[in-house]
């Protein structure tokens, strides 16, 4: 009778000190891991490309900002706001001038995945654009084989205004962290277009935003950008983790700070 209550009192001393060596196990093992929580915020930046064209193209005038936001850890919302005026010759029968403003929404994937505390992105994207734009035929060539009339430039310096156009673009691109929220990249679209409004005589040879327009609706863009990063909160949900001894620990929390 004795032996059974000695052995009922063990087990109930077990069964009480249980959830304290769990609890005590597993704040031992937190300690032991190191979370890099995901930084989320606004992405804000402009276009080098189109930017330093301005110093070397005397025939073009032109900007692009862009920006995203983080919505989920592999998710970023997407906006390019722009401006061009370019001046073409077109296999040398026309010469023209394009104006407008441009619009293009969307978002981007991020295929790559991150080491610790990295915000690198290897990217897929989407876009819906819409440009506003007028043309002016500056002039055109005269083309003639018959030997009583000559070839010649016709100066007409026509307008067409009030111009459309609707478009969407698949993207593939890469963005890497070069300081501490500073980032640079580059990307390639490639672009399909949905609908426009054009002169009865004259064809949409260039759209803003969308660049030169080639048989069947084709289009192609590149962009090369720098943006900087507005943190707005980190989140530990889709945090990054590392199993770490202690002294490792504050190594890496020391790297981390320096960065």
């Amino acid at each position: 009778m004795r032996k059974k209550s000695i052995l009922k009192y063990s087990i109930s001393l077990l069964l009480l000190c249980a959830p304290i060596y769990i609890k005590a196990q597993t704040n031992q093992t937190e300690e032991n891991i190191h979370y890099y929580p995901q930084r989320y915020g606004l992405r804000v930046g402009a276009d080098l490309f189109s930017l330093s064209r301005n110093l070397y193209d005397k025939d073009f005038s032109g900007f692009e900002i862009n920006a995203d936001y983080r919505l989920k850890k592999k998710i970023f919302a997407a906006v390019e706001l722009g401006t061009t005026e370019i001046t073409k010759d077109e296999e040398n029968l026309y010469n023209f001038t394009t104006k407008g403003h441009y619009i293009k929404l969307g978002f981007d994937y991020n295929l790559h995945e991150n080491w610790m505390n990295r915000e690198d992105m290897i990217y897929v994207g989407f876009r819906y654009g819409f440009s506003t734009f007028s043309q002016t035929l500056n002039s055109y060539n005269i083309y003639t084989t018959n030997p009583y009339f000559e070839e010649g430039t016709v100066t007409l310096n026509k307008a067409y205004d009030g111009l459309t156009a609707h478009w969407a673009e698949m993207i593939l691109g890469i963005k890497t962290r070069v300081f501490n929220n500073v980032f640079m990249g580059f990307n390639f679209q490639l672009k399909a277009l949905l609908a426009q409004k054009q002169p009865e005589d004259f064809e949409n040879l260039y759209i803003p935003g969308y660049n030169k327009k080639y048989s069947g609706g084709i289009g192609v863009g590149f962009n090369y950008n720098v943006t900087y990063l507005i943190p707005l909160y980190k989140s530990k949900n889709d945090a990054f983790s590392i199993p770490t001894d202690k002294k490792s620990k504050e190594e890496i929390e020391f790297d981390s700070l320096e960065k």
